[in-house]
C-alpha cells in the first residue's frame, strides 16, 4: 500500500502567504562540531518572536532507543517526560521578512516519505531555497579565520565558498538526501559546513555559529541580527586562549596548526586547508591527543 508523505505532518491551517521564502534547516543527532548549527537555531529563535507551522510524527520517525528522551523522576514519582519534537516554525526577519526553520531529532526511519514531506510543504508554502548548516571538525587552529565548505543543487549557489576537491563516500543524512532530492527535482537548496578546530568539536563554539550565520545571510538575502552571537564568540575567545596560555603543551600544538594552516593557505593553488587534507593533514588523533587530555581535565562548565 503506498504511504502518503502528508500523514507524517500536521499544518497549521492558519499559515499565511510565504510564496518565495527561504526554509532553513538543522538537525541534531549528525555531525554538528562545535554545535555550530544548533548555535544558530537558538540564536535566530531566541532573537525573533515564532510560532509552529507544522508538526512531524515523532512516534514514526525517532528511534527512541537510539536516543531515549529525557524524563524526571522526583522521590517517588516521575514528574516529567521531554517529548522529542520535530517541526517548522514561521519567524520574520528584521526587514519583515517571512522565513522557516525545520529543526528538532534527525529522523531515524522512513527518510524517502520524510523528505517527500518536507518538499510537499515546500510547495505548499512556496518555498524558493533550502538552506542547511552544520559544523564539521578540521585540523585548523582557532586562531585563524574560519573555512567554510559549500555545496548545492547549482553551482551558482555556492557563490565563492570553498568546495571539496575531490570524490568522498560518507555516511548519509537525512539533510544530505533532502538536499540530493531537491537536486534531482530541479530545485534550490544549498548548505555549510563551518570548520571548527578538531579540539574544539566537543563544546559549544559561537565563533563557527557567527560563521555560519554569514554565509546563510550571503545566500538567502535575509537581514538577520548576530551581535549577541559575535559577544558569545568573544568571551568564549578570551576563554580559549587563557586555557592554552595555561599549558605549554596546549599552545605548542596550537603553534604546530598555525604553521601547518598557514603552510597550505600561502601555497600556490591552496586556497585552504582542504586542498590537500586528506593525504598530507596529520590525523585529529595524531595533533589532537594533548588537546583531549587537557580538555578531560577541565571542569564540566569550563
Amino acid at each position: 500500500m503506498a504511504r502518503d508523505p502528508e500523514d507524517l505532518v500536521e499544518v497549521d491551517s492558519d499559515t499565511p502567504d510565504l510564496d518565495g521564502s527561504v526554509l532553513l534547516v538543522n538537525f541534531d543527532g549528525f555531525v554538528d562540531a562545535g554545535n555550530a548549527g544548533k548555535l544558530v537555531v537558538e540564536h535566530l529563535l531566541e532573537r525573533f518572536e515564532n510560532r509552529v507551522v507544522a508538526t512531524f510524527d515523532v512516534d514514526r520517525l525517532i528511534d527512541y532507543r537510539s536516543r531515549r528522551p529525557i524524563m524526571t523522576y522526583s522521590t517517588d514519582r516521575w514528574e516529567s517526560y521531554q517529548a522529542p519534537k520535530l517541526e517548522v516554525r514561521l519567524l520574520h526577519d528584521t526587514a519583515g521578512t517571512p522565513f522557516l526553520i525545520l529543526s528538532g531529532p534527525e529522523p531515524d526511519h522512513e527518510w524517502e516519505l520524510f523528505t517527500a514531506a518536507v518538499m510537499g510543504l515546500m510547495d505548499r508554502w512556496g518555498v524558493r531555497l533550502v538552506a542547511s548548516f552544520h559544523g564539521i571538525p578540521m585540523g585548523a587552529p582557532h586562531t585563524r579565520a574560519l573555512g567554510v565548505t559549500a555545496h548545492a543543487t547549482r553551482p551558482q549557489l555556492i557563490g565563492d565558498h570553498q568546495q571539496m576537491p575531490n570524490t568522498l563516500q560518507v555516511p548519509g543524512s537525512i539533510t544530505a538526501l533532502l538536499e540530493f532530492r531537491l537536486g534531482e527535482a530541479r530545485r534550490d537548496a544549498v548548505g555549510f559546513a563551518a570548520h571548527v578546530p578538531h579540539y574544539l568539536a566537543q563544546t559549544a563554539y559561537p565563533t563557527a555559529a557567527v560563521t555560519l550565520l554569514e554565509a546563510v545571510v550571503k545566500a538567502t538575502g535575509l537581514d538577520l541580527p548576530d551581535d549577541s552571537l559575535r559577544e558569545s564568540a568573544r568571551r568564549a575567545a578570551v576563554e580559549i586562549d587563557r586555557q592554552v596560555n595555561e599549558s605549554a603543551e596546549v599552545a605548542d600544538v596550537v603553534r604546530a596548526l598555525e604553521r601547518q594552516y598557514d603552510t597550505f593557505a600561502e601555497a600556490a593553488g591552496r586556497p585552504s586547508l582542504l586542498s590537500d587534507v586528506l593525504e598530507q593533514m596529520p590525523t585529529a588523533d595524531e595533533l589532537g591527543d594533548q588537546f583531549e587530555q587537557f580538555l578531560a581535565e577541565q571542569r564540566p562548565n569550563d
